[in-house]
């Protein structure tokens, strides 16, 4: 499954085009993808223009001109395809073939873009991706996103915040993090990662890192300092190109090659003046990567 830094270069390769085009026509190759398509919803897409291209968590969200959101989720193996005219962006090295059977080519969106025509064409083998149309008034309370957390980007997440969420939590930190009520978008690679550069184990009890006043102790801080640089640097390299994700253009990330702790089971760890090797337990049926003798 695509995580936040995947489906932010998702977006960041989408808005140019998108973002200030009319929506020409809509072709649906299926009745649905992982539900059914909303009612009408090629008319319904049919002659808006593009007011922005945004992100929600792991969900793309695309602003309409009469006030309703096209909401995309990419699944665990969709991705975008940008044509224009006889051209076909798709520069980069590939360490795994790129889907480019057309048969999984489910939603074509013909653009009128300010560059010209143009067709977004979402492609998923799995299916596991779905669309959806939600007025932007009523979107906070949709059930897509009525229960999602904090984003954790920007300032808007930090030791406060952190702290007011695990308050009285015994779950396992990693559990936590994971929870997207209380933080939206992480995924189990990037929390790996924070937690390492935290210093922080993954099974240690959320609750433990708070003050008994509800004030974050020095290690939450830091922690959520970590969470931000992690993600920060993980969509500026392209996301981690993990299995099937692809940035828009068809080229691949290159995160992975700067991972700390992710599958790196059986390396020493990289934090400096550490004699620790790095492990792999199961936690919830995910696979957690830490390193037991710096992370506490």
């Amino acid at each position: 499954m695509p995580e936040l830094p995947e489906v932010e270069t998702v977006r960041r390769g989408l808005a140019p085009v998108m973002e200030g085009s009319t929506i020409q026509k809509v072709h649906l190759r299926r009745d649905g993808l992982r539900f059914p398509f909303p009612e009408n919803f090629a008319e319904r897409l049919s002659g808006r223009k593009i007011v922005s291209a945004g992100r929600r968590a792991k969900y793309l969200v695309v602003d309409l001109d009469d006030g309703q959101v096209l909401v995309m989720h990419l699944g665990m193996s969709g991705s975008f395809r940008i044509e224009m005219g006889e051209e076909v962006e798709v520069p980069g090295v590939f360490h795994h073939p790129r889907s480019e059977t057309r048969n999984h080519d489910h939603v074509v969106i013909e653009l009128e873009s300010p560059f010209g025509a143009a067709s977004i064409i979402y492609n998923d083998p799995r299916r596991f991706g779905f669309m959806d149309m939600v007025a932007r008034d009523s979107m906070e309370g949709h059930r897509h996103f009525a229960s999602l957390g904090v984003e954790p980007t920007g300032n808007s997440l930090d030791g406060e915040v952190l702290a007011r969420l695990f308050a009285g939590r015994s779950m396992p930190l990693k559990a936590a993090l994971l929870d997207q009520r209380l933080v939206a978008g992480l995924g189990n690679i990037y929390v790996c990662e924070a937690l390492w550069h935290a210093g922080l184990s993954p099974r240690r009890k959320a609750s433990t890192i708070t003050r008994k006043d509800g004030k974050p102790t020095e290690r939450l801080s830091l922690l959520a300092t970590s969470i931000r640089n992690v993600i920060a640097e993980a969509i500026e390299a392209g996301g981690s190109s993990l299995r099937d994700h692809r940035q828009t253009d068809g080229s691949l990330g290159y995160f992975q090659h700067s991972f700390c702790v992710y599958d790196q089971e059986g390396k020493p760890c990289r934090h400096s003046g550490c004699s620790g090797i790095i492990r792999r337990i199961v936690q919830s049926g995910r696979s957690t990567f830490f390193c037991p003798v710096c992370q506490r």
